[in-house]
């Protein structure tokens, strides 16, 4: 018995990554860890692999070797199924195809325990169909991790209409044991993450499609200007081009096509010309001979001697030099200009505590030089947007709150969880409903009726979770 409860020796089935970083925390924390594949060389791999992470973890002190010892001989690997007959818990972690996962679990039940528990690290597949041929599917529970299973904290419990809630309780109590957030999650296409962060991705690309940066302007404002710790692009060229499409897919078929989900023709066009990312050496960056995204060159100027002190004059709106500065509102720079009847500076969101770049946009091309200097005096590298609704940085986050407002109001999580599986699940620095909450949702609201209305895209209208809020 463990401290989770009844949960003692734990079956992994598939060698793979995350099948075996799976294998790894459960061996850390003090299970006896079966590892099931029918592939040898899957099996070799994983094996040494392990020993190999250990091995470093001992030689950076991180981990006594006696500990060491105790995991590895904890662990076996089997191609031999039976061998999982006396586990508490299997976690499946095989390749995301419905057909071979049921033949799996099939074979699962036949040889386990009635009581045992049968969990699908599945990220796409949904739980009450995985379950539907199962002969006791209140057992059948999701457990998603996220790569890499020994690094990233979250874990997504999935239930099903027919998970036995006691089940799902065990599991995520297990999970937390581990180390690890776990989020209960109800069984929707993409879960969480995979579906509240569709929008970082999206964005980027559609920015990118109309020509409103470069790739290492959008990546680098998102680091440096918002505090994440990879650009979206970047994120994309990391995980697979393909893989990352792919989810896309999935997601907006799940979903019949709703627009908050729409995959991106750029990233379609990429795939279809092997430009995957990193493992095939380019992507949207070039990764031969070590390159990657790289910082782009800021603009340059001089700053601004009698500038606003850094926000705290800005408020809605101050004049510099006989130009409007403002924060982006969800509208453009022309528009802006145009009602107030004065040039227009607009800024992009950025995070007042920590950036070290921001973006901008003008409504007249005079305004550049008086943008930069105001940025400069800021201690801010400046870098020029076109002037799009909600330009860049403030438009994708605006998004991604949206989508996070959709999966509260459908009950997927609460706010609480959706924005624990946001930080510690895509390590986003901020969950996506706090960061609305700060915005408030009256403003939030309209600044996505503002993009609606000056880009003509009904996907940009506000979340009733948001509009409920005001």
């Amino acid at each position: 018995m463990t401290m989770a409860g009844l949960i003692g020796k734990i079956g992994v089935c598939g060698a793979g990554a995350m099948g075996s970083g799976i294998a790894q925390v459960a061996a850390q924390a003090g299970h006896g860890v079966v590892v099931y594949d029918v592939f040898a060389p899957s099996r070799e791999k994983s094996a040494a692999q392990m020993a190999k992470g250990l091995a470093q973890l001992v030689a950076r002190g991180k981990l006594e070797q006696g500990a060491a010892d105790a995991m590895l001989t904890a662990l076996c690997w089997t191609d031999d199924i039976t061998a999982l007959a006396d586990c508490d818990l299997v976690i499946e972690a095989i390749i995301e195809d419905f057909g071979v996962k049921q033949a799996l679990f099939a074979q699962l039940e036949a040889v386990l325990r009635p009581d045992a528990i049968i969990a699908s690290n599945t990220s796409s597949l949904p739980i009450a169909r995985l379950a539907g041929a199962l002969r006791v599917p209140g057992r059948f529970v999701g457990m998603h991790f996220f790569n890499p299973a020994t690094v990233m904290k979250l874990v997504e419990v999935v239930s099903g209409p027919a998970t036995d809630g006691v089940i799902a309780d065990r599991i995520a109590s297990l999970a937390r044991a581990w180390g690890k957030v776990a989020v209960p999650v109800a069984d929707v296409p993409g879960f969480i993450v995979n579906r509240v962060a569709r929008p970082f991705y999206a964005e980027a690309f559609r920015c990118l499609q109309q020509q409103g940066a470069e790739p290492a302007v959008i990546d680098h404002l998102f680091r440096a200007g918002a505090g994440f710790r990879m650009g979206p692009l970047e994120l994309t060229d990391l995980i697979g081009q393909d893989v990352n499409f792919a989810v896309a897919r999935s997601v907006y078929d799940a979903y019949f096509g709703q627009t908050r989900f729409t995959p991106q023709l750029l990233q379609s066009a990429l795939v279809d010309a092997n430009r995957l990312g990193r493992k095939t050496g380019r992507g949207l960056y070039d990764y031969a001979d070590g390159k990657g995204p790289g910082e782009p060159e800021a603009l340059a100027g001089q700053a601004m001697a009698d500038a606003p002190a850094r926000l705290a004059q800005l408020g809605h709106g101050c004049e510099v030099e006989g130009m409007r500065v403002r924060f982006s509102r969800g509208r453009t720079a022309r528009a802006e200009s145009a009602e107030c009847g004065v040039p227009v500076i607009l800024l992009d969101w950025f995070d007042a505590a920590t950036a070290t770049a921001a973006g901008f946009a003008v409504s007249h091309e005079p305004c550049v030089e008086t943008a930069v200097a105001l940025l400069s005096a800021w201690g801010l590298q400046a870098y020029r947007l076109a002037d799009r609704p909600g330009l860049l940085v403030l438009r994708t986050l605006a998004q991604i709150a949206n989508a996070a407002g959709d999966a509260a109001q459908e009950g997927v999580s609460d706010a609480a969880g959706i924005d624990d599986a946001m930080r510690f699940g895509a390590n986003y620095p901020f969950g996506p409903i706090a960061w609305a909450q700060k915005i408030g949702a009256a403003k939030l609201s309209a600044i996505l009726s503002a993009i609606a209305a000056g880009t003509g895209q009904p996907m940009y209208n506000p979340s009733e979770y948001w509009l409920h809020k005001i």
